[in-house]
């Protein structure tokens, strides 16, 4: 039998499980039952919950109890990832002034995740396309 794939949702998924009026609320929301049903092992980190902790109103309270509704556990930092965020960033992988991102690929890696869960890291993705591209 395999073992469910771990996913690391990045705070954009929690606060579009909430946003209607977005075009990826609906496979959001789908995810969320998806994990319940046991088909990921989710996980998130302290740095999503400071991120979400920042957030105003009633929003921020309902993003929270995402986490424990749907059994979600989360990462502690970890030095090991603030070293490897340090280096995406020294080596151009993850800009300077994004350093939040690079903590959130650097938990992942440092904790065998499958697959980080992001609606806004599009310089990663654009950055990798032109890796593999050789540009």
């Amino acid at each position: 039998m395999t073992r469910p794939l771990k996913i690391y949702l990045e705070t954009t998924t929690f606060n579009y499980y909430f946003d209607s009026d977005r075009v990826a609320h609906p496979d959001t929301v789908r995810l969320f039952g998806e994990i319940a049903a046991g088909k990921y092992e989710a996980y998130t980190s302290k740095y999503v919950i400071g991120e979400l902790e920042a957030a105003k109103g009633q929003k921020r309270n309902r993003m929270l109890n995402l986490i424990r509704e749907y059994g979600i556990r989360v990462f502690e930092e970890n030095d090991n990832a603030s070293r490897l965020a340090d280096v995406y960033i020294r080596e151009n992988v993850v800009p300077k002034d994004l350093r939040m991102d690079a903590l959130h690929i650097a938990i992942s890696a440092v904790n065998d995740i499958d697959m980080i869960l992001s609606l806004n890291f599009k310089h990663i993705v654009s950055k990798e396309q032109n890796i593999l591209r050789g540009t």
